[in-house]
């Protein structure tokens, strides 16, 4: 199991900060998910500030962008970086889709399914395999002259991961995709009932063993040496886990530990803007099921403890970048990183 880095919001300027920082930590890998800032910008830009991590994004939005798009910037990716790029794809709830994107939504598990098979056939047609000929219910092909061809590259096959909640998205991942990423909102004994199953029953359906999909998870992380530290934390994580819960498409993930009333109460909140209110839903039994919450020197261990055997890769959520304005945990992370990559 690896432990990687992972950021949300680094303005560009900083990202060959913070990744050659995060590279001397021992950090293997880099992930960018696109919430305000572009993922594939920080990526090239991690690309060409590094030699030995592995760069991806967790994730970038498949559906406002034309797969051919999303295939000319991976394969650049994948070219500057030597291989070392994985594309992470994701749907986003259709209000975002529709209203903050404003492209259409339709039947998002089929059509991410189809947007990755059509990705698939954008690259071996940039390689030269075969001719662009790709027709499907949500996306046809065929143009691509050699003027506009991105050619042949030394790296040519470029995993595709994608990210999901529920069982749906798991199992499509197992079927035609290299790797799923977990939301960080999440338990293990969700992961071990609900999304790898789903993943198994995907590659068993695909008649491909379940080994050849990688499974990477975000976790919510409160650490510190002291109470007042760790608790303000807790209040950061109380106030990110509301704001998921309040989406229903995150219900499943109360309903499964008996908290199935929590998301209906945490929406009409958040209706009438009392923020306090939501935070103070997320309970102390909640914030030990979904994050992890442990001093400094027993992080590592604890990662290991809860994931190993279950993920590939765990990126600590929303802590990139943190030993800048905080320099004594640098050495903290280093010695994180060295237990989770060394165990």
């Amino acid at each position: 199991m690896d432990l990687d880095c992972y950021s949300s919001g680094t303005p560009l300027a900083q990202v060959p900060r913070l990744v050659t920082d995060a590279e001397a930590i021992g950090f293997k890998g880099m992930w960018f998910t696109e919430s305000r800032r572009n993922p594939y910008l920080a990526s090239g830009a991690t690309a060409l500030a590094t030699k030995r991590m592995l760069v991806g994004t967790d994730i970038a939005l498949a559906f406002p962008r034309s797969p051919m798009a999303t295939a000319q910037a991976a394969w650049d990716l994948a070219e500057a970086s030597q291989g070392r790029f994985v594309l992470g794809l994701g749907t986003q709830v259709k209000a975002h889709i529709e209203r903050r994107y404003s492209t259409p939504f339709s039947h998002p598990g089929p059509r991410i399914r189809e947007y990755v098979l059509a990705l698939r056939a954008i690259f071996r047609a940039f390689q030269g395999e075969e001719r662009l000929k790709f027709e499907g219910d949500h996306y046809s092909f065929s143009l691509l002259t050699d003027f506009f061809s991105a050619g042949p590259i030394e790296w040519p096959r470029i995993p595709v991961y994608i990210a999901g909640v529920n069982a749906g998205m798991a199992r499509i991942a197992g079927e035609v995709c290299d790797g799923f990423h977990a939301h960080p909102f999440h338990s293990t004994r969700y992961l071990d009932e609900v999304l790898l199953p789903a993943v198994a029953a995907g590659a068993a359906a695909a008649g491909r063993p379940v080994a050849e999909v990688a499974l990477c998870v975000p976790v919510l992380v409160v650490t510190g040496d002291t109470d007042e530290e760790r608790d303000a934390s807790r209040q950061s994580i109380r106030r990110q886990l509301a704001f998921y819960g309040s989406t229903r498409t995150y219900a499943p993930v109360f309903e499964l530990h008996g908290w199935a009333d929590v998301p209906g109460r945490l929406h009409a909140l958040q209706a009438a803007g009392d923020l306090a209110g939501m935070s103070a839903l997320i309970t102390d039994e909640m914030l030990a099921t979904y994050a992890v919450d442990v001093p400094w020197a027993q992080l590592g261990h604890t990662l290991l403890e809860r994931y190993s055997g279950r993920a590939d890769r765990v990126l600590p959520y929303l802590t990139a970048g943190d030993w800048i304005d905080q320099p004594e945990r640098f050495d903290l992370w280093k010695a994180v990183a060295s237990t989770v990559n060394n165990g």
